[in-house]
């Protein structure tokens, strides 16, 4: 089974989670486009989605599922994403679409978060894939000498500019043992919006696609 395969086949995997009715989270990122396909037979079972980033409100809208704002649908009951990294206790790297604030705002508002991937991107300790930080424009490079005092090696994402109108900072370099401390010493670096470690709010549920079928870490 080839990469696409296996992301296909943990998105369809993650049909099994949606309930009639329910407002859904979408992430963004390749394989999760392989899950808003696969939604268009629920298009009139739904109440609709919130959405993580443009690309992906694009995509639902394709498939004609109304996309509404997270502000007036209040918490969700699921929320569905993909990751660049993911360990065997659901912790997450994500962000390499850039889309990581809207990811964490919604997975944080959702009351089970499911994550699909290929088997590519389960690894023993995160940190291989560069760790993106979303940052304030103007303290970019603030940002980045506390970085290096963490240990990373930063490197600014030339011509991205987020949905929310920032930029991204990649962290090269990092063998993150402990997660959830690195996360919280990021976020409190001034400047900084969000970064991309899922670890205080993990997923729930990960779904790996693979040669031998669909993989289920709770």
């Amino acid at each position: 089974m080839n990469s696409t395969n296996a992301k296909q086949a943990a998105a369809l995997a993650a049909l099994q989670y949606l309930e009639e009715g329910m407002i859904l989270g979408v992430g963004t990122g390749s394989t999760v486009n392989h899950f808003i396909a696969a939604l268009a037979p629920w298009r009139d079972r739904l109440r609709g989605a919130v959405s993580s980033s443009v690309a992906s409100t694009r995509l639902l809208e394709e498939v004609g599922i109304e996309v509404l704002d997270l502000n007036r649908t209040g918490d969700l009951e699921l929320y569905v994403d993909g990751a660049d990294e993911a360990d065997s206790h659901r912790r997450l790297i994500k962000g390499g679409g850039a889309a990581l604030t809207r990811e964490k705002i919604i997975a944080a508002a959702s009351r089970r978060f499911v994550c699909i991937a290929d088997d590519s991107k389960l690894v023993d300790v995160l940190g291989k894939f560069p760790l993106p930080v979303e940052v304030v424009p103007m303290a970019r490079s603030y940002v980045a000498r506390q970085l290096v005092k963490l240990g990373g090696q930063p490197l600014w994402r030339e011509n991205c500019v987020t949905d929310n109108g920032n930029q991204i900072l990649d962290v090269h370099g990092l063998q993150i043992l402990d997660p959830p401390t690195l996360e919280t010493a990021i976020n409190g670096i001034a400047g900084v919006v969000t970064v991309g470690l899922f670890a205080a709010r993990r997923a729930d549920v990960l779904l790996i696609g693979s040669a031998s079928g669909v993989r289920v870490i709770k």
